[in-house]
């Protein structure tokens, strides 16, 4: 159920990807200041466990999905249950990676003196 899963938490992982661009005041620095600064920070945020965080939420989607199904009907039931809770609970991972990736280049750019303004 999880493999079916796939594309549609690769469309999510895609689309957080985009969102998580910061806007920044860069007064006072050079473009290229900044350039090298966000890409400094971004390498901290990829030490995020992006992967872990989505495997984990689709396991325990699956779970609870599988659990409930099973309370409700029968193996079928119980097996579209675990695939609609592996596939919000990957969401639910995707959303809570992004966020800390967020977080961690917000953070490092005001640790860099940047005013981070969608934060």
């Amino acid at each position: 159920m999880i493999m079916k899963s796939m594309p549609y938490i690769a469309t999510a992982l895609c689309l957080a990807a985009c969102a998580s661009q910061p806007i920044v005041d860069t007064q006072g620095k050079s473009m290229a200041q900044y350039e090298q600064d966000l890409a400094d920070c971004q390498a901290y945020a990829d030490q995020v466990r992006s992967g872990q965080k989505v495997i984990t939420g689709a396991a325990a989607g699956a779970a609870v999905g599988a659990i409930i199904g099973a309370a409700v009907g029968n193996s079928d039931t119980a097996a579209r249950g675990a695939g609609v809770g592996a596939t919000s609970g990957a969401v639910r991972g995707t959303g809570s990676a992004v966020r800390e990736r967020q977080r961690v280049v917000f953070n490092c750019l005001r640790h860099r003196g940047y005013a981070v303004l969608n934060y």
